[in-house]
């Protein structure tokens, strides 16, 4: 079970709005009071930015681009387990005695237009609390919100920091909604986008509407992204690189360079980009039926320090 104020129309409402001050401060008053009654949280779900909407050039002139935004999301999951006989059993096993767990998140959005077709967006997180025998136990865990990280005390992390840049290259006009991560405004159905600083890479690659954001559809890890993408990250999904987008007609192409962890599912990232990941990808954008849909292909390479399976046969 899960509640989920998430992406709330009244928080998208107050973007640029001086009453925003005054409602933000309020609840992050009552969010920090409450803090202590309250086990916690460990992961943002990527946030992929909601597609364009089509528009004539007269309803183009009519929409005022957004030149700052304060968006705020929090997400309480709770994980119940019985307790079951289980014979064998070693470190990484789900706990066979009776248990539960909370995760607790709560993230500030915060944008702003430097310049036209630019966006600085930062992302602060408070997190607190644990998975189900500390993440472990289960192939496919069974929440995508508990990470290997959890503390008892409420701790605060910038989990994304970074500028994109959008380049108009021309055809129809498309009206953005503003979102999280996004400000509302126009861009052109051709374009390019340039991505750098702290995010995570599935926020720009292997996106999909209906599995991909365990704060909004499913939980398990196994499909909130594509199984045997293993991306470039931190213990809590982040890490620092830069992306370029090519979006012409009905294809999109995609590439970029990431820094990767010293080691796999821990906090540091590797010192000067000594370890690293290649991503590319590319979309392929149709109507069948008069349903739309897509087609990608996904590569990546990865260079870092990792174990292979004739070391692990040898083991």
């Amino acid at each position: 079970m899960r509640t989920q104020p998430a992406r709330s129309a009244y928080a998208r409402s107050l973007s640029g709005s001086p009453f925003v001050f005054r409602a933000l401060s309020a609840v992050a008053a009552i969010g920090f009071l409450c803090w202590p009654m309250m086990c916690g949280a460990q992961m943002v779900g990527p946030t992929p930015q909601p597609q364009g909407i089509p528009v004539t050039p007269e309803e183009a002139e009519q929409v005022e681009p957004e030149n700052w935004a304060i968006h705020g999301q929090a997400t309480i999951t709770w994980l119940l387990q019985p307790a079951f006989r289980s014979p064998y059993q070693g470190p990484h096993s789900l706990s066979p005695a009776a248990n539960g767990r909370e995760t607790i998140d709560a993230t500030l959005y915060a944008g702003i237009r430097p310049w036209p077709g630019a966006e600085i967006w930062i992302n602060p997180e408070v997190d607190q609390g644990f998975g189900l025998s500390d993440t472990f136990g289960a192939a496919g865990y069974p929440s995508g919100e508990a990470f290997k990280v959890g503390k008892a005390e409420p701790y605060v992390l910038v989990q994304r920091g970074f500028l994109r840049q959008t380049i108009d290259l021309g055809g129809e006009t498309q009206k953005l909604e503003p979102d999280l991560n996004q400000l509302g405004g126009t861009q052109s159905a051709d374009r390019l986008v340039f991505t750098i600083g702290k995010y995570s890479i599935v926020d720009i690659f292997d996106t999909n509407t209906y599995a991909h954001d365990p704060r909004n559809d499913f939980f398990n890890w196994s499909i909130i992204d594509q199984g045997a993408f293993d991306y470039a990250a931190n213990a809590w999904g982040f890490t620092y690189g830069a992306a370029s987008e090519w979006y012409q007609d009905w294809w999109t192409v995609r590439a970029g360079v990431f820094d990767l962890s010293q080691a796999p599912n821990t906090v540091a990232l590797s010192n000067g980009f000594g370890q690293g990941q290649f991503v590319a990808e590319l979309e392929e954008r149709h109507r069948l039926r008069d349903q739309p849909g897509k087609l990608k292909f996904l590569y990546w390479l990865t260079r870092g320090n990792l174990g292979t399976y004739a070391d692990a046969i040898t083991l």
